[in-house]
């Protein structure tokens, strides 16, 4: 009994077919680019209109406000009035931007690139990692730069703060007040656009949906919400922006620098640097970029607002 059961089990594993394991080494595995959690939308970039900046500056002329009680233009003058000499004066000394650069080095080993190259480029698929890094960077930049920053270089009267903490729709109202000439869309981290969402929700006034560059966006007044994780969250507080964009409304514009050498897309270059003696190949990849706010009623902010509220229903 003892050898027939030994037999038994030995005739159980032989097979007679070819294992999955083995055949899956002359199998072609489908292969998909490198994914990164950390790539976003960056639709500030799209809803920006953009300038070019052919010297790296720009300089944003304005006109110094008339002194109160000044008689600038008659309406309808008596025939014996005599009629006011007026101009329009310049501010002597307007803010000039120089255009902010982006920039690392990409350095890819040639022996990895020549060997490695199949079914993905090692070098193409390096760069465009690398480029959607400097990306993100710019679009992190373009709100919270010291110098040129949207939230850094909104004027003091365009500040609005929360009645309550939570962004209500009476909090949107106030900031539309104030940014009222062609207001063109609201910028919001995504939890602020939450927070918004439910207090519209509790309110009984759901905000209504728009779709725009093929994707849906919450909207307020006719004004789209824009979502942008680049939005700084501290102690469950946030601000919101409300922006109006291009030169011809005296909006917000971004600048670029055009026609760079190397230029894989507007103001973005990527250069071979060479191969050093340790067969490294070095790439350098720049941005240009900044952003100007024309005049101060283009940007307003609506301050301390807080995400973290919920409500409970019956």
């Amino acid at each position: 009994m003892p050898d027939n059961e030994e037999s038994k089990g030995s005739t159980a594993q032989v097979r007679h077919t070819l294992g999955e394991a083995a055949a899956r080494q002359l199998a072609v595995t489908t292969k998909t680019v490198p994914m990164m959690e950390q790539i976003t939308p960056r639709w500030l970039v799209s809803f920006l209109s953009w300038v070019p900046v052919e010297a790296g500056t720009y300089r944003v002329n304005k006109v110094k406000p008339t002194l109160p009680g000044t008689r600038t233009v008659e309406c309808s003058p008596d025939q014996e009035v005599e009629l006011p000499e007026i101009y329009v004066d310049y501010e002597e000394k307007p803010r000039e931007y120089t255009l902010s650069a982006v920039t690392t080095t990409l350095d890819v080993h040639t022996r990895v690139s020549d060997l490695y190259r199949s079914p993905h480029d090692q070098i193409k698929e390096q760069l465009r990692l690398t480029i959607e890094k400097i990306k993100e960077r710019q679009e992190r930049e373009l709100i919270n730069n010291k110098e040129y920053g949207l939230l850094n270089n909104v004027a003091a009267k365009m500040k609005v703060k929360t009645r309550a903490g939570a962004p209500t729709p009476d909090d949107l109202d106030e900031l539309i007040a104030k940014v009222w000439k062609e207001p063109c869309f609201f910028l919001a981290h995504p939890r602020a656009i939450a927070a918004f969402g439910r207090e519209c929700t509790y309110r009984g006034v759901p905000p209504p949906t728009a779709l725009l560059f093929g994707a849906p966006f919450l909207t307020w007044r006719g004004v789209p919400l824009v979502p942008c994780d680049k939005v700084p969250i501290g102690d469950e507080k946030t601000s919101i922006l409300l922006v109006r964009t291009g030169e011809k409304k005296q909006g917000v514009v971004g600048l670029f620098q055009p026609g760079l050498v190397g230029e894989v897309s507007p103001s973005l270059s990527v250069r071979f640097m060479g191969i050093d003696h340790k067969a490294i190949a070095s790439y350098l990849i720049s941005l240009y970029c900044s952003v100007a706010v024309l005049t101060d009623d283009a940007l307003g902010v609506l301050e301390d607002v807080h995400v973290g509220q919920y409500h409970e229903y019956k």
